[in-house]
């Protein structure tokens, strides 16, 4: 039999992505959403992806600009935060709605590559 090598991704993000909920009220809650380069080359203008689980919805973010459809969010870097150099990393932060619970996203995409969950 042969062995089929699997193939190394030569481009995309590698990075890791951690989220905490800063303070939690009746219908409303505060995030921190830390994205880290865990990668060998800077990234250079970024986007990144969630889903709420449970209908979550932004009411105001920092440090970047948004957009939400339904419970897919979309998050794409300001002009002084584009560029996360290896080993480092930026963060943002939001405001946002909730109803009934407020579950943590469980997956992220920076750039369309998947990150791990820190």
């Amino acid at each position: 039999s042969t062995l089929t090598p699997t193939p190394t991704p030569t481009s995309g993000a590698t990075c890791s992505v951690q989220y905490v909920v800063t303070n939690q009220w009746t219908g409303g809650f505060g995030a921190s959403v830390t994205i880290n380069n865990t990668g060998s080359t800077s990234i250079s203008g970024w986007t990144l992806g969630w889903t709420f689980a449970n209908g979550q919805t932004i009411t105001q973010l920092w440090n970047a600009s948004y957009t939400q459809s339904g419970s897919s969010v979309s998050v794409t870097n300001s002009s002084y935060n584009g560029t996360i150099t290896p080993g480092g990393n930026t963060n943002i932060g939001f405001n946002g709605s909730w109803n009934g619970s407020n579950p943590k996203p469980t997956a992220f995409t920076l750039n369309g590559a998947a990150c791990s969950v820190a």
